[in-house]
C-alpha cells in the first residue's frame, strides 16, 4: 500500500495552494506542471478537456511526497508515488468524464494531502472502446483481478477462521500466501482510498486516533503480541472489508493507462516497504510480498504486452530482460515453497534488489505514456 494511509474526507485537509488558478490545460495537451513543496501544490492549471490528462510533477520540496487525483469519493483516479526531493515524475491519467476532481500532493507521504479542485469537461471516448488491443488488455487484465479476488476472499476467510479458532500455528502458515493474492492487485485495491488503508495499513503510518486494523494488526498479534481480546473482531473486520473490495472491484473499469501505472506503483511498493522490510515489520515475510508485487506488475505488463509490442518493441524486451532478473534474485531467496525472511538478507543482497528493482522501475515509468499514445 501507499506509505501513509489515506485520510479520508471528514479530516480537516491542509489548504490548496494553486498557480494560475482556473488556468486550463493548453489546447494540445501538454503536461500540467505541479510544483510540490513541504507546503504548497502549485498545480499550473485547474482545468483539462476530457481524455489523457499529462501532469508533471516536481518536487521541489525537502520530503518524498506523492501525487494524486481523485474523483468524488476520494476514489484514486490516478497516483504516482514516491517522488524524492528534486526528482520529476510523470502522470498519466485518463479521465472521459466531466465533473469535479481534486488534486493532491503529499509531503512527507502523510495525510489527506495538500488539495486542489480540478476541473474535467467534455467527454471522451475511452481508449479502450476505439482500440481493439487495448480494450482485449483490460478485458485480459479484468479476468485476472477476478481471479486474484476469488482467491483472496477464499484464503482470507481461511486465515480469519484460523484466527478466531486462536489457531496460531495455522494462521502464521495461512499469513503470507493470503496476502499474496491482496499484494498482486493492490492497485485495485488503492482505487478505493478507505478500504486499502483499512485493510493494509502499517502500525508506523497510521495518524493519531487511527485504529490499526487490517492484516497488519493481526500480524502483531500473532508474532510480537500475541492474541489480543479484540484480535477475533480485527479478524471479521478484515473479512469485510476484504469482500466489500472484492464486490467493488467487480464494477470497476480499468483503463489501459490504469493497467501501465499499476505495474508501476507495484515497483514502487516494492521500492518503499519491501526492499526496507518495513512492509512485514513482525512476520519479515516482506520477500513474499515482494514476489507478488512483481506479479502484479507482469500480469499488468502481459495485458498490455501486444499493445507495446507494437508500438515500441524495444520497450518491451528491456522489460522482459529487467522482470527476469528481478525474478532470478528472487528465486535465489526460496527456501521451498516460502521465502527466507528479509532478517536474513545481507546489506549486499538488500543493496543487490534495490539495484535491480531501479532497472526495472525505469522502463516500466515509460509503459503509460506509450500505451496512450
Amino acid at each position: 500500500m501507499s506509505r501513509i494511509p489515506l485520510v479520508l474526507a471528514g479530516v480537516g485537509l491542509l489548504a490548496a495552494v494553486a498557480a494560475c488558478d482556473g488556468q486550463k490545460q493548453d489546447a494540445a495537451g501538454g503536461p500540467i506542471a505541479v510544483e510540490a513543496a513541504d507546503d504548497a501544490c502549485k498545480v499550473a492549471a485547474t482545468t483539462a478537456d476530457a481524455g489523457n490528462v499529462t501532469f508533471e510533477i516536481t518536487n521541489k520540496g525537502t520530503k518524498i511526497t506523492e501525487f494524486y487525483l481523485y474523483a468524488e469519493g476520494d476514489r484514486i483516479m490516478g497516483e504516482v508515488e514516491n517522488i524524492a526531493p528534486g526528482l520529476n515524475r510523470r502522470l498519466i491519467v485518463e479521465v472521459p468524464d466531466a465533473g469535479k476532481y481534486q488534486t493532491a500532493c503529499k509531503p512527507g507521504m502523510v495525510g489527506a494531502g495538500i488539495r486542489g479542485d480540478f476541473t474535467v469537461t467534455g467527454g471522451a471516448q475511452r481508449q479502450s472502446d476505439a482500440n481493439a488491443k487495448l480494450a482485449e488488455a483490460t478485458k485480459s487484465y479484468a479476468g485476472y483481478v477476478a481471479n486474484q479476488s476469488t482467491a483472496l476472499l477464499e484464503e482470507t476467510q481461511k486465515f480469519v477462521d484460523a484466527m478466531k479458532a486462536h489457531n496460531v500455528d495455522d494462521a502464521k502458515t495461512r499469513y503470507a500466501s493470503t496476502r499474496v493474492y491482496y499484494e498482486r492487485i493492490e492497485p485495485v485495491a488503492e482505487k478505493f482510498g478507505d478500504l486499502d488503508p483499512q485493510i493494509d495499513a502499517r502500525e508506523a503510518d497510521l495518524e493519531a486516533g487511527q485504529q490499526f486494523t487490517g492484516f497488519h494488526r493481526l500480524e502483531k498479534d500473532l508474532w510480537v503480541s500475541g492474541l489480543q481480546a479484540d484480535s477475533g473482531q480485527i479478524a471479521d473486520k478484515l473479512m469485510t472489508d476484504v469482500r466489500s473490495l472484492v464486490d467493488k472491484s467487480k464494477t470497476l473499469q480499468l483503463s489501459a493507462v490504469d493497467l501501465a501505472n499499476g505495474a508501476k506503483g507495484l515497483l514502487d511498493e516494492v521500492a518503499t516497504g519491501k526492499i526496507t522490510g518495513e512492509e512485514e515489520a513482525f512476520s519479515h515475510t516482506d520477500l513474499s510480498d515482494f514476489q507478488a508485487n512483481v506479479d502484479g506488475s507482469k500480469a499488468a505488463i502481459a495485458a498490455l504486452r501486444p499493445v507495446v509490442q507494437e508500438r515500441d518493441p524495444a520497450l518491451l524486451s528491456t522489460l522482459d530482460k529487467e522482470f527476469a532478473n528481478v525474478g532470478g534474485l528472487l528465486a535465489k531467496q526460496r527456501q521451498g515453497d516460502v521465502f527466507k525472511l528479509y532478517t536474513a538478507l545481507s546489506q549486499d543482497q538488500i543493496k543487490e534488489f534495490a539495484s535491480a528493482v531501479d532497472s526495472l522501475s525505469e522502463p516500466l515509468s515509460k509503459v503509460a505514456e506509450v500505451v496512450s499514445k
